[in-house]
């Protein structure tokens, strides 16, 4: 296990830290965080998006799995996760599970990547991403995790300290705190599901679909039709949205509201919603 500054430069630089740089493909979901795609290319890569395990695996370097998915809420099942493994473990490919949202299961539980039923008796070629920034509302604290096959991450930890990239130990102490305890963690998981209850029903009024959105802090809604003719919509409500086509073209007839905002504003927005 390897604290880091956040989640977020760790997704951005895991493929140079990895010595990846300098050729090859990283595989990103459809609809994906962007930062996938901007670590790819900071390190010199190609980038081609899929959710499925593609029978070519010429060229792949590196797999990124997003379960519960940002920005749509989705959940790999347990046999999805179980493909990507073997096919990584196959073709000698690290796959990369970002879980940064896995304590805030809905409709369904997400298990990790690195769970037994998962990943089997060991963690080769494997490895996962959490945060503090939402289980905890750390997001200030910049309070990262990667864990996984000790070979994989020993060599990140190998260069990360040659680019002064470590935690604080204040933060790293604020972090254990934290991960001993977790009644806040599911106060904290309530006080979203009673914005996700009373936003996703003032959505359904007004007719809009919501699509995956079993886990995570987003709804991903659609009108069918083109996503900036849905933020123009919430635009004349006062809601802001951010348009799906930012996560992919995959995305471009969703938009995805948070549940990050404050109950009152949550409140606000089911308001003008008509709910």
């Amino acid at each position: 296990m390897l604290p880091t500054v956040g989640s977020k430069e760790l997704v951005a630089l895991l493929p140079t830290l990895l010595g990846l740089s300098g050729g090859g493909t990283v595989l990103i979901p459809e609809v994906a965080y962007p930062t996938y795609e901007v670590g790819a290319v900071l390190a010199g890569l190609a980038v081609r998006r899929t959710d499925v395990p593609p029978a070519d695996a010429a060229g792949v370097v590196l797999v990124w799995l997003n379960s519960p998915g940002n920005p749509h809420g989705r959940v790999l099942t347990d046999d999805q996760l179980r493909q990507w493994v073997a096919w990584g473990r196959a073709h000698g490919v690290p796959v990369v599970a970002d879980e940064c949202y896995v304590t805030l299961g809905w409709d369904v539980q997400p298990r990790s990547v690195l769970h037994p039923d998962i990943a089997g008796p060991d963690h080769t070629g494997l490895l996962a991403v959490h945060s503090l920034s939402k289980q905890s509302t750390a997001a200030g604290y910049r309070a990262g995790l990667l864990s996984g096959d000790p070979a994989l991450v020993r060599r990140v930890w190998e260069v990360r300290r040659h680019l002064g990239l470590l935690v604080p130990t204040p933060v790293q102490a604020a972090m254990t705190a934290a991960l001993a305890d977790d009644a806040h963690v599911d106060a904290q998981r309530e006080r979203y599901r009673g914005r996700r209850d009373r936003l996703a029903a003032a959505v359904r009024g007004t007719g809009a679909r919501i699509d995956h959105s079993e886990a995570g802090l987003y709804l991903w809604v659609t009108r069918d039709e083109d996503c900036w003719a849905t933020v123009d919509w919430l635009a004349g409500l006062g809601i802001v949205a951010a348009p799906g086509a930012f996560y992919g073209p995959a995305g471009g007839r969703h938009v995805r509201l948070a549940l990050t905002a404050t109950d009152e504003r949550i409140d606000a927005a089911v308001e003008r919603l008509g709910g």
